[in-house]
């Protein structure tokens, strides 16, 4: 089968398909008994990412589970920050821990772009296994996360609940912020020029924190980022679209989509899905926006809900997602009942 043939790509270049084509951020992960043996046999979570054999096999779990109409790259935002030299490790039960960047000194310390690839060759050698191993019909999508996001975690060593230590150092020493994103947007390009060149047919950027943006700054620091990086693939791969998430951006999303270039944009769960219809749509793909809570609880609700998001978006190119990531305690007997309805 083609690249242009296969249904999640098809819709990516605006194509209306019934039923819409399906997958779920972090399909790959805790919920499924699979990867938590597979996870054992790793040893640590770095060591799954970087583990070709395992983060390939984590990845083709799903698909064999329950078909998706795409695969999305097991790896995390935050393996960028370690290939340009920040301290990167996970506290079981809490999350991600990065050594800090607070100051011109810090942002001395950091490697240059062309060192990165060194430490990110394992992720793009589970693009190429992923490339061979997929089903013809599966489409294989890359991710990075965006710049402000991923300098949130830098700045903060840690998520923080309002990103307060990235907007103290914008504010405060806006060149070192501006050096910092610059640097992040670069190896971000860089990255994921690698991930298609090793495979990748679509790419998603995660800006899962851009809702902390204020408005003043959204722009500069969330979309035109976005647009760089998507102007950059461009150049270097015209025809691989890019997928958007501006997390929590609300009515800023609008804007986010009509300069930054993105052929489809996710929308969080906050998003009123008749507003995005009606708003969105008609400017490119949308992909969302099911609530994960109800993979936990399943029952009539997780059914009506599927179907009011197919009508819903039934006038445009949609792609069938959650409006976050599946949680570590959803039912995966809901999973497939999530499908059965939405492919009725």
């Amino acid at each position: 089968m083609k690249s242009e043939d296969k249904r999640l790509l098809r819709v990516l270049a605006g194509e209306t398909l019934d039923p819409p084509p399906a997958w779920m951020m972090r399909q790959a992960g805790r919920y499924l008994p699979e990867y938590r043996a597979t996870r054992a046999e790793a040893g640590s979570f770095l060591d799954l990412c970087y583990r070709p054999d395992l983060a390939a096999e984590v990845t083709l779990q799903p698909i064999r589970r329950y078909g998706f109409d795409a695969s999305i790259l097991f790896a995390d935002i935050l393996l960028v920050p370690q290939a340009l030299g920040a301290d990167l490790w996970f506290v079981e039960g809490e999350g991600p821990r990065l050594s800090t960047i607070t100051s011109a000194a810090d942002f001395a310390k950091l490697k240059p772009v062309e060192t990165i690839h060194e430490t990110l060759a394992p992720i793009y050698e589970t693009v190429r296994i992923l490339r061979r191993e997929l089903p013809a019909e599966t489409a294989l999508i890359g991710f990075a996360g965006a710049p402000w996001t991923v300098a949130t975690y830098m700045i903060a060593g840690q998520g923080t609940k309002d990103q307060a230590p990235a907007r103290k150092l914008m504010y405060g020493d806006p060149e070192t912020f501006d050096k910092l994103m610059d640097l992040i947007t670069e190896a971000t390009c860089e990255y994921l020029i690698r991930q298609i060149e090793a495979g990748a047919e679509v790419v998603k950027l995660f800006d899962s924190w851009a809702g902390a943006l204020p408005g003043p700054v959204f722009e500069k620091y969330a979309t035109l980022p976005a647009k760089r990086i998507v102007d950059r693939l461009a150049q270097v791969h015209p025809n691989v679209p890019v997928i958007g998430f501006p997390r929590q951006a609300g009515e800023k999303v609008e804007r986010f989509i009509e300069t930054s270039g993105i052929a489809a944009c996710a929308i969080d769960t906050n998003v009123d899905p008749a507003w995005a219809a009606r708003v969105l749509q008609p400017k490119t793909c949308v992909q969302g926006n099911l609530d994960p809570a109800l993979l936990i609880t399943g029952g009539p609700m997780l059914e009506r809900s599927v179907m009011n998001l197919r009508e819903t978006f039934a006038n445009g190119p949609y792609i069938f997602n959650l409006g976050h990531g599946i949680t570590p305690d959803a039912n995966p007997e809901h999973v497939q009942t999530m499908l059965d309805v939405l492919r009725r």
